[in-house]
């Protein structure tokens, strides 16, 4: 599993870096973000739902997202 450590980084940077990661996964595998920003607890989520992809896990600032498509 591929992890990306955004901690000290600030909203919107985790879920850019989320995004600009996405393209090199296969389908169906996961990514995990550390993130210490209080928003990427509904920035993230919010991208997995408009992004139609999976959050596996939200837990302690870690954030684990599996690629459907």
């Amino acid at each position: 599993m591929t992890t990306l450590d955004c901690r000290g980084m600030l909203c919107p940077l985790p879920v850019i870096k989320l995004a600009q990661a996405f393209p090199a996964l296969a389908v169906g595998d996961s990514i995990a973000v550390l993130a210490d920003d209080p928003a990427a607890a509904t920035d993230i989520p919010a991208w997995c739902r408009m992004r139609e992809q999976e959050l596996v896990s939200a837990e302690d600032g870690r954030y684990v997202v599996r690629k459907l498509s």
